[in-house]
């Protein structure tokens, strides 16, 4: 696999992802979750592959920063610890293989992850040990790499610790900005540039911000059940157009 180099984005299309980070926040915020995966499908859709795992990753950086700090207290330092532990053995793994995969199979990759974390049954380590909490963060750090989006196997993992609300929301967003470091850091070793997309990351991290206050500020509000189940459709659907991308792609 070459090294990874920024395509050049219509002023349209910049605006529109711009737009996407806040509504996507904004859905994560207000329903429960479901945000990061609708960015991540849409942006595989219209960006170089190349780009879409470390620029959503760090979007997704910025967004999970912004509840840390804001949960800092509640933070369980022992879940962090163990937790990014196991990630940096995770991550160090994963770069071995990363720049291995052809683009068109991590578009297809993604869309398949996706898929199952909405229809199938997602994976989670049982043991809360010490042990425990270092697998689930190899694991969930490896796959990040390739798929993006694994805050759904790492919420599920967390509920099984019976947290109250802060405290899951604090460890939750605290292990996930560790995640996505070194995802960043893991990227630009083997030649991402960043610079090149910054602008962008910043305005969505932005969008995301106001997406997000405007979410929390409707919580419990909104018909949650009914438009989880026609996002779900809407997301699917997404998945089988981009499966269809990669088979063409492949093909070609």
């Amino acid at each position: 696999m070459e090294l990874f180099t920024s395509e050049l984005l219509s002023p349209l299309l910049a605006i529109g992802l711009i737009v996407l980070a806040g509504v996507t926040s904004f859905i994560t915020a207000a329903f429960g979750a479901g945000g990061g995966l609708l960015l991540l499908v849409v942006m595989a859709s219209i960006l170089p592959m190349s780009a879409v795992i470390p620029v959503h990753g760090l979007v997704q950086l910025g967004s999970n920063a912004n509840r840390m700090l804001l949960t800092l207290k509640h933070i369980d330092l022992s879940m962090l610890v163990y937790f990014s532990t196991g990630g940096i053995v995770g991550a160090l793994c994963a770069s071995l293989l990363v720049t291995q995969l052809p683009f068109e199979l991590m578009k297809l990759v993604v869309a398949v992850f996706v898929l199952y974390i909405l229809w199938g049954i997602t994976p989670a380590i049982r043991e809360t040990s010490s042990l425990g909490r270092a697998i689930a963060g190899a694991i969930s750090s490896f796959l990040s790499m390739f798929v993006g989006a694994s805050g759904p196997m790492v919420g599920s993992y967390m509920y099984l610790n019976g947290y109250e609300k802060f405290r899951f929301t604090a460890t939750f967003s605290s292990c996930m900005t560790f995640q996505h470091c070194l995802k960043a850091f893991v990227y630009s070793a083997i030649g991402f540039s960043f610079w090149q997309w910054l602008p962008l990351i910043l305005a969505m991290i932005a969008s995301g911000a106001i997406g997000t206050w405007f979410g929390i500020k409707l919580l419990n509000k909104l018909p949650a059940e009914k438009f989880k189940s026609v996002f779900r459709l809407i997301l699917t659907l997404l998945c089988v157009q981009l499966v269809w991308q990669a088979i063409v792609q492949t093909l070609h």
